[in-house]
């Protein structure tokens, strides 16, 4: 079965337990913004996800290991800001990804719901971190960061309150938070 025979398989249904801010009340944050990201996947032997460290000066998540996204422009979906935004970001041409569905939204603690969406690119395109928004691109093999055993939950006060994250290590790339969670549940649709 290909990769993206796979994936379509895995996303057509939805997940018992997805991993969700479980402790962020929702009432918190009436006024969530809509945001959407890329989970890139590369189309090879050894299929790698693309992921970006955004830049160390941006106001938000500065420095932080993320997928290619952001808020959705007005009129814009899910699907077309995150094409948007990948393309804005590490310059990957729309046309060069082949949309294979979505995971679970996502709300974050600081106030976004993130639809996270799946696509396949090739695997040697001419891609370019964009410097005012990324200050690194890099690919992570699939099978390393899909590893449950290389996931583990933790655990901080965040706001006065205990909160549980995810935490992903791969090379010297510290992926937690919103992103390693969406790859949490990546890995448990796939494992299905």
């Amino acid at each position: 079965m290909s990769l993206f025979d796979r994936l379509t398989a895995a996303l057509a249904q939805p997940l018992e337990a997805p991993v969700l801010e479980a402790d962020l009340d929702p009432h918190e944050w009436p006024e969530a913004k809509p945001a959407a990201v890329l989970v890139a996947i590369t189309e090879k032997e050894r299929p790698g996800l693309l992921l970006t460290r955004r830049n160390a000066a941006m106001r938000t998540h500065a420095g932080q290991v993320s997928f290619p996204g952001g808020r959705l422009d007005p009129g814009e979906d899910a699907v077309a800001a995150a094409l948007r935004e990948a393309e804005e970001e590490i310059a990957l041409p729309r046309d060069h990804v082949r949309l294979v569905g979505s995971l679970e939204d996502y709300v974050t603690g600081t106030g976004y719901v993130v639809t996270p969406i799946v696509g396949i690119v090739p695997p040697d395109l001419d891609l370019r971190p964009n410097p005012a928004e990324v200050d690194a691109l890099f690919e992570a093999p699939l099978d390393h960061i899909l590893d449950p055993a290389r996931q583990r939950e933790e655990e901080l006060t965040w706001r006065g309150r205990q909160r549980r994250y995810w935490r992903i290590d791969y090379s010297d790339h510290d992926i937690w938070g919103a992103t390693a969670a969406m790859i949490v549940n990546l890995t448990r649709r796939l494992q299905r």
